[in-house]
């Protein structure tokens, strides 16, 4: 069943072009894995949290690449890391025009 990945941890920059600059590596990196449909990188540099939402076809690759990617994000020294998983109910989500 498609589930969303929801990744949120504090950032203090950079934000923006400054962050596409800085990780256009790791976003073609992502891009290869397993079952992934999509990512929205999420920022807000006001408040400093950055994150994402991702899309994958199956909770078990999803589940996969959260302890992959908590993994690397607490080697790069990040902390407070939250994630939450969730099933898609497909037949609803059609009809209020997902791209499911």
């Amino acid at each position: 069943m498609p589930t969303f990945l929801q990744m949120e941890f504090p950032h203090h920059g950079p934000w923006a072009e400054e962050l596409v600059t800085t990780m256009a590596a790791l976003a073609r990196d992502i891009a290869q894995e397993p079952e992934l449909r999509w990512k929205y990188w999420t920022e807000d540099a006001a408040a400093e949290p950055a994150g994402g939402i991702y899309l994958f076809a199956s909770r078990e690759q999803a589940e996969s690449y959260l302890e992959k990617h908590r993994s690397r994000l607490e080697a790069a020294g990040c902390s407070d890391i939250r994630a939450r998983l969730y099933e898609i109910n497909p037949v609803l989500s059609a009809i209020t025009r997902a791209p499911v």
